[in-house]
C-alpha cells in the first residue's frame, strides 16, 4: 500500500480530523475540567476519549498531551491519564481562563482576575508613561479616542476589540515582561464580559473618560495620573461585576 493511502487511512480514521476536530475535544474536556464535573483524580482513557468523541487515538492523544501542558492532567504508566489537584493548573493560560469562565464556577474566576487586573494593570500604567516609545503613546492615545466613539455609538463589537487592544498594547509598553504575558488572559476575561451580557450597551461616560484619561497620562509621561486613572477603570469593573 502506498504511503499516499497509508495517510488517507489515518485521515479517515481521525473522522474527518482537522484542527477543528481537535479543539472541539479540548474545549470539551477542558471545560469539563475547569467546572469540576472531571473533578481532581478522574482518570481519563484514551480509549474512552475516542469513544465519547468518535475521534482516532491521535486526536485523543493530542488533546491529552495539550491538557497535560497546562498541568491539568499527568499521566502514569498503569495509572493512565489523571486530572491534576486545582493548585497545579497553569492558571495563567488563557484557554484555561476561558473555559473556567464558561463553567458555572464563572463568578469566582471574574473576581480573582479582577483582583490580579487591580493588582496589576495600574502599576502597568504607570510603567508605561515611563517606557513606552513614542508610537505606543500616539497609538494609546488614539484608541482612547476610538473606545470613546465606539462606546458612545453602542458598537459592542468594535469597542471590544478596541479595549483588548488597548490593555494589551498597556501590558506590552509597561517595560515588565511578566505583566506582559497576562495579555491573552485580560483579553480572555473582556471577551466573557462582552459576551455573557455583563457589559452595558453603552460604556459609561466615567469609564471612557478614565481610558483617554490613561492615554493622555502615559501619552506626556505621568506615572501617578496613569496608575490612578487606570484604577478608576478597574473600580468601574468591579463594580460593574458586583465585586465592590
Amino acid at each position: 500500500m502506498s504511503t499516499a493511502t497509508d495517510e488517507g487511512a489515518d485521515k479517515a480514521h481521525d473522522g474527518g480530523a482537522s484542527p477543528a476536530m481537535h479543539e472541539r475535544v479540548l474545549e470539551a474536556v477542558g471545560v469539563a475540567i475547569a467546572s469540576g464535573n472531571l473533578a481532581p483524580g478522574s482518570r481519563l482513557t484514551l480509549e474512552g476519549l475516542q469513544q465519547e468523541y468518535g475521534i482516532s487515538r491521535t486526536v485523543a492523544r493530542d488533546t491529552m498531551k495539550v491538557l497535560e501542558s497546562m498541568n491539568l492532567v499527568y499521566s502514569r504508566r498503569r495509572v493512565g491519564i489523571v486530572v491534576q489537584d486545582r493548585s497545579l493548573w497553569n492558571v495563567f493560560d488563557p484557554k484555561l481562563v476561558r473555559w473556567r469562565l464558561a463553567s458555572d464556577r464563572r463568578e469566582l474566576q471574574y473576581s480573582s482576575l479582577t483582583e490580579l487586573r487591580i493588582a496589576v494593570e495600574p502599576i502597568a500604567a504607570a510603567g508605561a508613561a515611563r517606557r513606552a516609545s513614542a508610537s505606543e503613546r500616539a497609538q494609546l492615545v488614539a484608541l482612547g479616542a476610538e473606545l470613546r466613539r465606539l462606546g458612545e455609538a453602542g458598537d459592542l463589537g468594535g469597542f471590544l476589540a478596541a479595549d483588548i487592544e488597548f490593555h494589551q498594547l498597556l501590558l506590552r509598553s509597561c517595560g515588565n515582561e511578566m505583566f506582559q504575558a497576562l495579555d491573552g488572559m485580560v483579553a480572555e476575561v473582556l471577551t466573557s464580559r462582552t459576551q455573557q451580557g455583563l457589559m452595558p450597551f453603552k460604556p459609561r461616560d466615567e469609564a471612557l473618560q478614565a481610558h483617554e484619561d490613561v492615554a493622555a497620562a502615559v501619552a506626556r509621561g505621568d506615572t501617578a495620573v496613569a496608575e490612578s486613572a487606570m484604577h478608576h477603570i478597574l473600580d468601574e469593573v468591579r463594580e460593574a461585576m458586583g465585586l465592590a
